[in-house]
């Protein structure tokens, strides 16, 4: 199977004077989920609703798995699911009603209808609810309705605006739960979002802009080297209070410095990249301070994302 891709060229928007997306050059490719990030106005739906023909360009392409959108519109779309910002769903359809009419609007087969809407509901973990009225859902049970109409056609990209945004918690985490599996089947998906912990999640590369303009795109681990001055973090969780073990965290090889975030959880700053990471959560097993969760700390994504931001404007 050929692997998903995204290309995008020379991407150009403008509305008069004002230039919304300058010149976007980005290339992505591989089954991976890439966050796309930037403040309010940066360029973040702009970018994506040309990706998918919503709008026109002024300058460049962009092609899905090699077929450009504006010269092969139907054939390009094909390998795409899209939510962009929040579509209604009728109240008075099922979820299984909604998602058929969805199929039909993609070109589902008839023979194949059945099968795929219900992998779908059960993708999004709504197999339970699909023969209720939608009008009666929570908008984190609508939203996930809103994944499975896009992934109705089984496409190999997904692209994604922002799909947590205004749910609560748990609509959240059930959405990233969601976005976490589905590069699993070969697909990349492609998200903005403006949750940096969302991104730090779920992502395993991100690419930031502001102005309209490509300020980097990395995998996590890189960015996180790249921009963090030679230092990185990591949260790690323990299973008892810690507070008496951080002068022996302190001593291990490439601690930078140790901060208590609560009795059972500590944010370890180190120097180098992830050979020093790895020899960090070995150092800490050998402690014998029983680890029972250990990551990259969001806050090191926020400050990156801080920095690079502010040094733009």
């Amino acid at each position: 199977m050929t692997q998903p891709s995204i290309v995008m060229e020379k991407l150009t928007k403008k509305y008069g004077k004002f230039t919304a997306l300058d010149h976007l050059d980005l290339k992505l490719e591989g089954p991976k989920c890439v966050g796309f990030l930037g403040p309010n106005g940066a360029g973040k739906t702009t970018t994506l609703k040309m990706a998918t023909d919503m709008i026109f360009p002024n300058e460049g392409q962009v092609l899905l798995n090699g077929e450009p959108v504006r010269g092969n519109r139907e054939r390009a779309l094909s390998y795409c699911g899209v939510l962009i910002e929040s579509p209604e769903i009728y109240p008075s359809l099922s979820p299984r009603e909604a998602l058929g009419m969805a199929a039909d609007i993609r070109g589902v087969p008839v023979s194949e209808r059945k099968r795929r809407i219900e992998e779908v509901l059960a993708e999004v973990k709504m197999s339970d609810w699909a023969d209720k009225k939608v009008g009666k859902f929570s908008k984190g049970m609508k939203q996930r309705i809103n994944l499975a109409a896009a992934l109705v056609h089984d496409p190999q990209i997904l692209i994604l605006d922002e799909p947590a945004t205004g749910l609560d918690p748990r609509g959240m985490a059930e959405v990233r739960d969601i976005v976490r599996g589905l590069k699993e089947r070969n697909r990349l998906v492609f998200m903005s979002s403006h949750i940096l912990q969302e991104v730090t999640d779920v992502c395993d590369e991100v690419a930031l802009i502001n102005h309209g303009k490509l300020l980097f795109y990395d995998t996590l681990a890189n960015v996180t080297s790249k921009f963090s001055h030679g230092q990185s973090a990591v949260d790690a969780t323990f299973a008892a209070p810690v507070d008496a073990g951080i002068s022996r965290i302190a001593v291990l090889e490439g601690v930078e410095r140790v901060e208590s975030l609560d009795p059972n959880r500590v944010r370890i700053h180190f120097g180098g990249g992830l050979d020093t990471q790895k020899r960090l959560l070995k150092g800490l097993v050998a402690l014998n301070l029983d680890v029972v969760s250990f990551r990259e700390s969001g806050n090191s994504l926020e400050e990156i994302y801080l920095e690079q931001v502010t040094k733009g404007d």
